[in-house]
């Protein structure tokens, strides 16, 4: 079995009296520790989600390990940029996948380089490898990380994970029966997970510099979204009906309804999504040409586009409409408005902040409708009770097409059109 050293100086060794001691302290807080600091003297002025602590001295070199989806990144965004704004001097290294790569590369901002990550139980889902793992880990204890953040989850798998990496100091989130790092924060599932992670780089003394995923544009974006745009239509609508989760799907016939009005009203109506969302963005398409006579305004570009291009058609887009989904996460990271249908849970650790802007549209469904299961403790407290069924469903079409054509005012009076 390979040796794995433990990390340098984290302060979190459970060896004798001491450790252990430290450890229940640990766990008396449900999981906050903070390395024996006291709080930063800007901490007074409220400037955290959370404890600012001291800065770290002499960091040249950070590690960021945030998996998942495009969603998940999008909520690490502003974090990352806080990190980068208390550590000028320090290379920012984000432990992602290489969908994260492709978001990033060319891009300006404040991460300098991306390692995919491997397949690793509660890290990256997939045919676990262990030689890639430790091969993974050998390669990131040579870099010599001066400070390792946590910004994937409670920590069960993910601690253990970063504390391979052999930094000088971590930081992250903690369940009480996660690994302990050397400063963290509790991890409580309802929390605002863009929040969740400013709280976390606040231990790192790092101030938030943002509070909302923002995406400077690529060099070729314009020419990225021409392909896909129809120049003799005043405004652009891009919908996204997909949602990793089935219960979070909004139905097809409320899109299409919603993509009827916006198209016989004059916009270009474009369905997104991967690969897998081809068959539901293809039903919108047929649901929605049978409200509407204008129904060749409506198409959709499900799975031809990468990930460079969904990027430069959101930007391009006057508003998007979607459910609580990675595409919508990302319109709003490129300044986009965006109509947001979601289940209320979803909206406590998803939902944009402000309203000028962004719309969301509740489902406060709480209990199963089947078995009368409480929904709001899924994942959580409580295992999923086998009854599947659209949590959304509830929300009316004539209330989203309504905050649908006020942002799409907005955005086209932002924009000087």
């Amino acid at each position: 079995m390979p040796h794995h050293p433990p990390a340098q100086g984290n302060g979190i060794e459970e060896h004798g009296a001491e450790g252990k001691s430290a450890a229940a302290a640990t766990n008396a807080t449900g999981g906050a520790a903070f390395g024996g600091e006291r709080l930063a003297p800007e901490a007074a002025h409220g400037l955290g989600i959370g404890p600012i602590l001291e800065r770290f001295e002499d960091v040249r070199r950070i590690a960021v390990l945030r998996g998942g989806g495009l969603g998940d990144m999008m909520f690490a965004v502003p974090a990352i940029e806080s990190l980068a704004a208390a550590y000028p001097e320090a290379q920012i290294t984000l432990l992602g996948t290489e969908a994260h790569a492709v978001l990033f590369r060319a891009r300006p901002g404040p991460v300098h380089e991306i390692e995919p990550l491997p397949f690793a139980e509660g890290v990256r889902p997939g045919p676990e490898d262990p030689e890639a793992v430790e091969d993974f880990m050998e390669r990131m204890r040579a870099r010599k990380f001066d400070l390792a953040v946590q910004l994937h989850g409670g920590g069960r798998n993910s601690n253990p994970f970063l504390l391979r990496l052999g930094a000088r100091h971590t930081v992250g989130t903690r369940t009480e029966d996660a690994a302990a790092l050397e400063r963290s924060v509790p991890y409580l599932y309802y929390q605002h997970e863009v929040l969740r992670a400013l709280e976390v780089v606040g231990l790192a003394g790092a101030a938030p510099a943002a509070l909302q995923p923002q995406l400077a544009p690529l060099p070729d974006e314009e020419e990225l979204a021409s392909e896909w745009l129809d120049p003799g239509r005043p405004s652009l609508v891009t919908i996204h009906p997909g949602a990793t989760d089935p219960r979070r799907r909004w139905p097809a016939s409320s899109f299409a309804r919603v993509a009827a009005r916006a198209a016989a009203d004059g916009s270009q109506v474009l369905l997104v999504g991967d690969e897998t969302d081809v068959p539901l963005a293809d039903e919108v398409v047929s649901l929605a040409r049978e409200h509407t006579d204008d129904g060749g305004s409506i198409r959709s570009v499900a799975g031809r586009l990468s990930l460079a291009e969904l990027s430069a058609v959101l930007r391009a887009s006057d508003v998007m409409l979607g459910n609580d989904s990675g595409p919508r996460h990302l319109a709003q990271a490129v300044g986009t408005p965006t109509v947001g249908i979601y289940w209320v849970g979803n909206l406590i650790m998803a939902g944009p902040l402000g309203r000028t802007l962004h719309r969301v549209h509740l489902s406060w469904t709480t209990h199963c409708p089947q078995c009368g299961a409480d929904v709001t403790q899924v994942g959580w407290t409580a295992p999923h009770c086998g009854h599947e069924f659209a949590l959304t469903d509830q929300v009316r079409t004539e209330d989203v097409y309504a905050d649908l054509a006020q942002l799409r005012a907005t955005s086209l009076l932002l924009r000087g059109k």
